[in-house]
């Protein structure tokens, strides 16, 4: 069947043994090339046998007009193309022009053809495989890097994919917002990408796993974060180095750097952790070591009905969120501060939870004392994983 259906094929088209093995690609394993030689030798062997002429590889495939001669070429540029990139893993992909994939598909349809191998999957294959004998890389699912090559043309475009670090920091001072912002000269992560991006010579887009305000330290183990480094031209960097660097800038540190996958990057910037804070809170009206203890107590296990925050309205959706108060501590200063240990749901405005917003959070340390409070001062203690 195979060696009738080739015979059709070969009495009207000039094609090479890629290109003609390919066209019974699903039927059996080994190389479209291998596969096309030995039906084309069974074909002249029975040819042969009823006094026909031999019908032999043609100097020119007018299909493929013997791409596959290229692929050495191909692979050294492929090489130059990369020299400056460090990468272990690496894909190949194609652009054939569109007039080639046309006749190969009008071949299949002319002889009902429905077990071939589309031209562009065997060229990256092979081309594949003869790059990475030649270097020493592999192809993976998740390529460091991508080449996307123009067989004819000899052009090669690089896809770098990104690096993924997931880290947790801790925001030493006051007065530095954690992404940019026009009026401040720094912010957490400017001094985190800085040193990444320098690093890893690509482009740095810093993630943080919730935020803090402008005046809130972040201390105890720190906010987790993830950077993405687009277009690395570096991938093995020594994040040690990286972690010094930040640090001595003295506003911001980092700890536990570590390289993770996509998946796991999405998954801590989406996941929704418990924090532990410690409020500064101010009575103008005067609060007793007593009234502190009371509120602390009417906190705990204490359900928030928090309607977005009138100060952040135009940033947020207008909307009631639902968050709870885990525990509460009290610490008496003096006759008008009392300090609050809280540990609550993610999501949960602090401020807020102590001034009342003008009754948009109900109940709030406001409403528990029965006087006007304020959060003085505001500090994250701990982002609560589990």
């Amino acid at each position: 069947m195979i060696v009738e259906k080739a015979e059709e094929v070969l009495k009207r088209h000039q094609l090479c043994n890629h290109c003609l093995g390919r066209l019974f690609a699903r039927l059996g394993k080994g190389t479209n090339e291998k596969r096309g030689e030995a039906i084309r030798f069974v074909l002249n062997m029975e040819r042969s046998a009823r006094g026909l002429e031999p019908i032999a590889e043609p100097e020119k495939c007018e299909l493929c007009h013997n791409i596959f001669e290229r692929i050495p070429d191909l692979v050294e540029a492929m090489k130059e193309a990369s020299r400056s990139i460090e990468f272990e893993t690496f894909l190949v992909g194609s652009r054939f022009l569109e007039e080639i994939r046309e006749k190969e598909r009008a071949i299949w349809e002319e002889f009902n053809i429905d077990t071939a191998e589309p031209i562009n999957r065997e060229f990256n294959r092979e081309l594949g495989k003869a790059f990475g004998r030649a270097t020493g890389k592999e192809t993976s699912k998740n390529p460091d890097l991508v080449f996307i090559v123009e067989p004819f043309s000899g052009e090669i475009e690089l896809q770098i994919n990104p690096v993924y670090v997931y880290g947790r920091y801790r925001k030493l001072v006051r007065g530095i917002p954690q992404t940019p912002l026009p009026e401040f000269e720094d912010s957490v992560a400017s001094i985190i990408c800085r040193a990444f991006s320098k690093a890893f010579e690509g482009k740095c887009v810093f993630k943080g796993a919730g935020r803090e305000d402008v005046d809130v330290r972040m201390l105890g183990n720190g906010r987790p974060f993830i950077v993405e480094i687009k277009s690395p031209k570096m991938r093995k960097v020594d994040l040690e180095k990286i972690a010094e660097e930040i640090n001595s800038s003295g506003k911001v540190e980092v700890l536990d750097l570590r390289f993770v996958s996509a998946k796991e990057a999405e998954e801590v910037l989406t996941k929704n952790h418990r924090k532990e804070y410690l409020a500064l809170v101010l009575v103008e009206e005067g609060v007793t070591p007593e009234e502190a203890e009371e509120v602390a107590r009417k906190l705990r296990r204490l359900e928030i009905h928090q309607r977005t925050p009138w100060r952040v309205r135009k940033a947020r959706a207008d909307k009631v969120r639902v968050r709870k108060v885990h525990e509460a501590e009290a610490r008496w200063v003096d006759e008008k501060h009392f300090e609050l240990r809280l540990v609550t749901d993610g999501g949960l405005y602090i401020k807020e939870l102590v001034s009342g917003d003008k009754g948009r959070t109900k109940p709030s340390v406001s409403d528990l004392l029965g006087k006007r409070a304020w959060c003085e001062r505001l500090d994250v203690l701990n982002i609560l994983d589990e």
